[in-house]
């Protein structure tokens, strides 16, 4: 039967992953992400400013008023975090003396992030260095995340399938035991869904038994026909339909 066609429930697959780019605004909408997910995938993180939230173990900034976590306390803070269910946002800087040099025009337009949840301009400072801007909504279920570099929205989304299925297989205690090698999705094959991403996509991932097969991604344009948070209520229909395309991940 052909991989692509046969019919699964939304609980049949291991994880599913909503992403609209906006290549000109420098920015992705993510449905299915996690901000423990995000850290992960993405790696050490800088120090980050915390735009709205406030952390009672975190540091205080004198100059922007403002609350922000050492790169030695995020993983405290991401589970926290976790367990919050308040809106995150936050930008992340390489040393907290370089947020003393924010003038009062960009600080304006940090405090208007994090309450409109979008950039005034690019949110990219020079004295920051900061690589991401992120903004959680948990109402919408939804990450809005703006991106230095666009090119590591790729690299996040093929971390964060490749970080579940190795969960999976340290699960698996005959591959453990054979010492297998674990199958992982090569990022320059993800650059093939480069174009799909800009009109907005349904990644979802699963586990078949095949001797040289292991794990298989489809994609599921969805363009603008659905806003990210009505995609997990109309999931199982949206499964129904034949992947625009498929990944087989081999052994």
């Amino acid at each position: 039967m052909d991989l692509a066609k046969k019919m699964r429930a939304a609980d049949d697959y291991l994880h599913h992953l909503y992403v609209h780019k906006n290549e000109i605004n420098q920015f992705a909408m993510l449905s299915g992400l996690t901000f423990r997910e995000f850290v992960s995938a993405v790696g050490p993180l800088q120090n980050i400013l915390l735009l709205k939230n406030e952390y009672d173990d975190g540091s205080f900034n004198m100059h922007t008023r403002l609350e922000f976590v050492e790169e030695k306390s995020i993983p405290k803070f991401v589970k926290k975090a976790m367990d919050s269910k308040k809106d995150l946002c936050w930008i992340d800087f390489s040393d907290e003396r370089k947020l003393n040099l924010l003038t009062p025009q960009e600080q304006a337009e940090l405090l208007y992030i994090g309450h409109k949840k979008e950039a005034i301009r690019s949110p990219f400072y020079h004295q920051l260095q900061n690589k991401y801007v992120y903004l959680s909504s948990q109402d919408a279920k939804t990450s809005k995340i703006y991106f230095r570099d666009m090119s590591d929205l790729r690299k996040l989304v093929t971390q964060v399938f490749n970080n579940i299925i190795q969960e999976k297989e340290r699960t698996n205690f005959w591959r453990r035991k054979t010492g297998n090698m674990i199958p992982i999705i090569r990022e320059e094959l993800m650059g093939n869904f480069r174009e799909d991403v800009e009109d907005g996509v349904l990644f979802s991932l699963y586990k078949i038994e095949k001797p040289k097969l292991s794990y298989v991604l489809e994609l599921r344009s969805l363009s603008e026909e659905y806003f990210p948070d009505e995609i997990w209520d109309d999931l199982n229909n949206l499964l129904k339909r034949t992947p625009d395309k498929v990944l087989e991940i081999h052994k």
